[in-house]
């Protein structure tokens, strides 16, 4: 990157934004113009998984959904009415449900084989997925207990686990692409 001072102004030869600000902020008084253009993409990406070419890729039934399936082939993966109109506590109710998926995956790490399921009904928050059979038993009803308890503490509210167990991974893959 380069800088040549003429008449007053600044010309950068270079893409660098960070080197374009070091030298405004290097020469003060001076102005920089720039102009950017791309073209527009019209292409829809999210929530779709490229196909390899052994098709090798698993998919659980919620990931071979494209997201324009909610609600038609798919449900959501938190209910509540928050964003009904006039809902309250909209903003507090997606950082709970933020918390609740970081804290769950961090306590069961590695067992969820499906998504965090968030339902509010009412007062209760019941919280559904997928879990894999690595540990005993024993220590899945504790880590069940150990989350009620906590996140009822936590959220200020009764919370309840439901878990499906599945003795393989394999047992929840959808299709292959």
């Amino acid at each position: 990157m380069s800088a040549v001072l003429r008449e007053g102004r600044v010309i950068l030869f270079g893409r660098s934004c960070f080197s374009q600000n070091v030298a405004n902020f290097l020469m003060p008084g001076s102005s920089v113009r720039n102009l950017s253009t791309t073209a527009a993409v019209q292409k829809v990406q999210s929530g779709r998984y490229k196909v390899t070419r052994d098709r090798s890729r698993p998919l659980t039934y919620e990931m071979a959904n494209q997201p324009c399936q909610i609600a038609h082939r798919k449900s959501w993966n938190s209910w509540n009415t928050t964003t009904l109109y006039e809902g309250l506590r909209e903003p507090e109710t997606v950082m709970d449900d933020v918390f609740i998926r970081k804290f769950m995956t961090g306590t069961w790490h590695n067992l969820f084989v499906s998504e965090v399921i968030i339902k509010r009904q009412h007062n209760m928050i019941r919280i559904a997925g997928i879990v894999q059979q690595k540990l005993a038993a024993r220590k899945m009803y504790f880590l069940i207990g150990y989350c009620e308890e906590l996140l009822s503490y936590w959220l200020k509210c009764p919370v309840k686990l439901e878990l499906q167990i599945v003795s393989d991974k394999k047992d929840v893959i959808y299709k292959y692409i």
